[in-house]
């Protein structure tokens, strides 16, 4: 059964079809708010797939359901951050950081201190660089994905994360311990993502 068949059971009350589908969709709503929000990440994934149901009717059938659940995700990311912080008179994911809004990460899913450094320098850049990144590496979505999530067009996405991934570095420079950590991070980028991809879900049990 497909996600929308799951999705349009759920919305007339079949509960097993709702658990079904959180539970396939989980790691990945996890994965997007941890590394933001730690502390608020089970609330946020519950308000995500409420969010996921009220939707539905005005949902453009041409895109598939992982966009439409990243769309969510991110909408109510930037929801949450309004709601609770409203001292901030003017909210701007381009140029604000997770760490502007919450300055200690989780140190549950960094085993090595490449990790660490990873997840540290995400933090640091633009909250639309950071989640363009983090889909990119961590959930494998294609262009097309990449630029209906971010509500961008499909020839900007390539711009995009090449922008995202030279914030990254220079983040990356501002807060490592040596020259050498640095650039084991960069050479290895991938292996170390994959590395954090696979702790999340160990930090998770």
């Amino acid at each position: 059964m497909d996600d929308f068949e799951l999705l349009d059971r759920w919305r007339r009350g079949d509960l097993t079809a709702a658990n079904q589908l959180l539970k396939r969709h989980f790691d990945a709503l996890y994965r997007f708010f941890t590394n933001k929000v730690a502390d608020h990440a089970d609330d946020l994934i519950q308000a995500t797939m409420m969010a996921c149901v009220r939707g539905r009717d005005s949902f453009r059938k041409e895109c598939g359901f992982r966009s439409y659940l990243f769309i969510v995700a991110r909408h109510e990311f930037y929801r949450w951050i309004k709601k609770n912080h409203r001292s901030r008179e003017v909210f701007d994911p381009e140029l604000m950081s997770v760490a502007d809004l919450q300055p200690s990460p989780s140190s549950a899913v960094a085993r090595r201190k490449e990790q660490r450094l990873l997840l540290l320098a995400l933090r640091q850049i633009p909250m639309e660089l950071q989640i363009v990144l983090e889909l990119h590496y961590w959930e494998n979505l294609s262009t097309r994905e990449l630029a209906e999530v971010m509500e961008i067009p499909q020839g900007t996405v390539k711009s995009r994360l090449r922008r995202a991934r030279e914030a990254l570095e220079q983040a990356m420079e501002g807060l490592s311990e040596s020259p050498q950590q640095l650039r084991s991070t960069i050479d290895d980028l991938e292996r170390w993502v994959a590395g954090i991809r696979e702790n999340f879900g160990a930090a998770e049990g």
